[in-house]
């Protein structure tokens, strides 16, 4: 149920219960960012990421974002940020109607109906904002992610062999592509 929707400002209860506030990342979220991505970019499992930024990397991060006409999300738990959503439009002009995706959300936060309302709300942004195709890539030992974006329209475009090497393991990296028309 949805508790509250303003432009690009979504606030609803999560299965859990807990009121739950996806909306633009500021500059004074920074800190709070790089705190809750540092235990998912440990665990190195679903995020193409070795190492945090550092808090004045990422206040300049958020700053080119909105400054480039991109999207850049916190998500909120009761206040506190576990997870974002960015989609990075191309830098070319020839490919400013794609935009790639990324997102993650701490472990806490998994399993609370969360994940779907991230899709709603980089769906929305991508229809408001023009875009033609949104595209992500998911590793192949994430099937819940996979699925997630399947049920959201999104396509199967390509998949790379052995791209990663996870704690030892190799893993195929999946190509995702949404289209808008």
């Amino acid at each position: 149920m949805t508790l509250k929707r303003e432009p690009h400002v979504y606030t609803f209860e999560a299965k859990d219960g807990s009121v739950v506030t996806i909306r633009p990342a500021d500059i004074r979220d920074a800190e709070h960012i790089i705190q809750a991505a540092e235990s998912i970019v440990k665990s190195r499992s679903f995020i193409q990421k070795e190492k945090t930024r550092t808090i004045e990397e990422e206040r300049s991060f958020i700053t080119d974002v909105k400054l480039s006409d991109n999207m850049y999300a916190v998500v909120e738990v009761d206040g506190n940020i576990v997870g974002i959503a960015r989609v990075l439009r191309g830098e070319l002009e020839m490919k400013r109607h794609c935009g790639v995706f990324r997102t993650w959300i701490t472990e806490e936060a998994q399993g609370k109906g969360i994940g779907t309302k991230i899709m709603e709300y980089t769906l929305e942004w991508g229809k408001t904002e023009g875009l033609h195709k949104l595209w992500l890539t998911v590793f192949s030992n994430n099937p819940i992610a996979s699925k997630l974006y399947e049920r959201y329209g999104f396509v199967h475009e390509g998949t790379q062999k052995d791209q990663l090497c996870i704690k030892g393991e190799y893993e195929d990296e999946i190509y995702m592509a949404y289209f808008f028309h």
